[in-house]
């Protein structure tokens, strides 16, 4: 049944994607809003239960409306497990992004892949040169085909092994989006009722890290099956390390410098660097798709090997991740088959 709610809502997230700014977001974006607005005192434990109102209420919700509708029909509980998965899985929450950059850099015309890198990102990248806009580009990807499919994919597969339904797509989604917005809700005038205390921060960005601990792991595990595999488990265990400035939190680094380096090996492209320099707006909705702030200030990170960045190692980029995807659908297809023939 697994297998069937995944193939179904990547079937129909590619058919008819959700628009950005679409109402299921938006209200995921003021329910984060409201619990900061209601619980965030400033201390550590109001930022705990703020965060567990945030994120654990809602799959708790999730996991009983899919019990009550197991209870009244299996096909029921099925289409809520590909609903679920509609909202929190796909490529094509981020990916026009990365088509245009990629057609931009085809087309020679490196100032509009500027143009649309900094709109996706919120960064400035008017100086960058060619290499430059790729790696980004590369380095943004990668990690948010990570948060949007197969973190996802990681928890869903887990809990709904678990009986749980699809509780564990919104819960490892909701985490995600919560450290990433209130991050941005700290940098608003605390005066105007808007800003996130450094407390809910910390824990908002604790529980991510604890959440991505295993899918960035296993996420770098399937890149490097598909892709160079030695290559890509020496840039593992050599050069995440190198990666300390991609994330404001410790363990976020170190989850997201796991993909890096992994990635960075299975298709031997130069990644890490110079980071990207924060353009913050207030006026700029952070929504539920992965963008905008990720850093609370530019540095410099060490490069790992590899062939410096091309426009052909953004193809390579695509078919490292839909080979991963083919990864993942087998060996759902296979739990599922074991458990049937069980």
């Amino acid at each position: 049944m697994s297998f069937l709610a995944v193939l179904f809502a990547l079937i129909i997230e590619q058919a008819r994607p959700l628009a950005r700014g679409n109402w299921i977001h938006a209200g995921f974006r003021a329910w984060a809003r409201w619990t900061s607005r209601s619980m965030d005192a400033g201390q550590p434990h109001h930022g705990w239960i703020a965060w567990t109102v945030a994120v654990i209420v809602p799959a708790l919700a999730t996991l009983l409306i899919h019990w009550l509708l197991w209870r009244v029909s299996i096909l029921l509980a099925f289409a809520w497990s590909v609903a679920i998965l509609y909202v929190t899985l796909g490529f094509r929450q981020f990916s026009h992004y990365f088509t245009d950059i990629r057609d931009a850099l085809d087309d020679g015309d490196e100032d509009a892949a500027r143009e649309l890198l900094a709109q996706w990102r919120h960064v400035d990248a008017s100086e960058l040169p060619r290499s430059e806009i790729v790696r980004h580009v590369i380095e943004y990807s990668v990690l948010a085909a990570h948060r949007h499919v197969f973190g996802v994919l990681a928890w869903f597969s887990v809990l709904a092994a678990l009986g749980l339904g699809p509780a564990g797509a919104v819960m490892y989604r909701m985490s995600e989006f919560v450290a990433r917005y209130w991050m941005y809700k700290s940098k608003l005038p605390t005066a105007a009722g808007e800003g996130a205390s450094p407390a809910l921060q910390q824990a908002a960005n604790s529980a991510w890290g604890v959440i991505d601990f295993v899918p960035a792991r296993v996420t770098s595990l399937g890149f490097a099956v598909v892709g160079s595999f030695e290559d890509a488990i020496d840039a593992w265990r050599s050069y995440t390390q190198r990666f300390p400035a991609n994330a404001p939190a410790a363990s976020e680094n170190r989850n997201d410098g796991i993909i890096l380096a992994a990635t960075s090996g299975a298709v031997n492209v130069r990644l890490g660097g110079e980071t990207l320099k924060t353009v913050f707006s207030p006026g700029t909705s952070q929504g539920f798709q992965a963008g905008g702030l990720d850093a609370e200030e530019p540095g410099i990170t060490e490069s790992t090997p590899g062939r410096e960045p091309e426009v052909a190692h953004l193809r390579s980029i695509v078919g490292l991740v839909w080979r991963s995807v083919v990864l993942w659908m087998v060996l759902l297809a296979l739990l599922t088959l074991a458990r049937l023939l069980g």
